[in-house]
């Protein structure tokens, strides 16, 4: 886990987009870095509102490699491992 890092936004985005974007953030560090995980359900829901912001295929994958890369955690992964599975909590390692 790295600490004291940025996380990748669009200038142009307003104060609840910003909100938005990094609520999905935040539950992909929890899938990481809480001994339970994150609850998928709501993981879930935040890429939802997170592509209400991102719409666009190409900024979503560049967030994402941004967000790999300041953070080591995958937003990809961690979607992919959640849409897969069927328990409540998502746990990567």
């Amino acid at each position: 886990m790295k600490t004291n890092y940025q996380y990748p936004l669009e200038p142009d985005w307003s104060a609840k987009d910003i909100e938005t974007v990094t609520t999905l953030y935040r539950h992909v560090e929890d899938a990481y870095e809480l001994p339970q995980g994150v609850n998928r359900a709501q993981l879930l829901a935040s890429y939802l509102q997170f592509k209400t912001v991102v719409d666009s295929k190409a900024l979503e994958k560049n967030l994402g490699r941004q967000f790999e890369q300041v953070s080591n955690y995958s937003i990809y992964k961690t979607v992919q491992a959640a849409k897969n599975s069927e328990k409540k909590m998502i746990k990567m390692s």
